[in-house]
């Protein structure tokens, strides 16, 4: 689930281009670590020297579990284009996020392997299911455009499964689902 994103413009007028562009860069964040809590961008341009040209500071203020992880793109780091110094930042960002979420799980592999399961229940007339997790005690919703290594209507009950989950509209679900071996 996508963290909302308050963006504070200073020294800059605010411009509906730029807050799209950081909210679409935001919203992949959560890709990197899904439990941050919250997510503040400042967008300034600090310096208006004529000579340098433009130059433009992203801050990036993002809360996760126990620590605020705080990412700053400063006038000296940046180029006279603000998109490019907006993308600089939240590379920046899903770096660091990317790093805070392997020191949580330092014994496992920096490839995270995708969660198992099973299909627990399949309706192939309404073009979803559900997969039960293996090791939990929860089933994750899935589409009939999200089965890979397989055709959906061959998919039955009890068929062994990897997925990636994210949160959806009404709880977990399965953006991809890899049947049997496939990877």
């Amino acid at each position: 689930m996508a963290v909302p994103v308050q963006i504070t413009f200073r020294d800059i007028p605010p411009s509906a281009a730029v807050a799209a562009h950081v909210e679409r860069r935001a919203e992949k964040l959560s890709t990197f670590f899904a439990r941050m809590s919250k997510c503040h961008v400042v967008v300034e341009e600090p310096h208006r020297h004529s000579r340098q040209g433009k130059k433009f500071k992203v801050e990036i203020d993002m809360h996760v579990p126990g620590k605020e992880l705080v990412i700053s793109r400063n006038p000296e780091d940046s180029t006279d284009d603000l998109h490019a110094t907006i993308d600089k930042a939240f590379d920046d960002a899903e770096r660091v996020l990317e790093d805070y979420a392997r020191q949580l799980q330092p014994d496992t592999k920096t490839r995270v392997t995708p969660p198992r399961g099973v299909i627990a229940k399949v309706f192939h007339e309404r073009g979803y299911g559900f997969i039960a997790v293996e090791g939990e005690d929860q089933e994750v919703y899935f589409h009939r455009n999200s089965v890979i290594g397989e055709r959906f209507e061959r998919v039955t009950v009890g068929t062994k499964v990897r997925f990636a989950e994210e949160e959806g509209d009404k709880g977990p679900q399965a953006s991809t689902v890899y049947v049997g071996g496939a990877t």
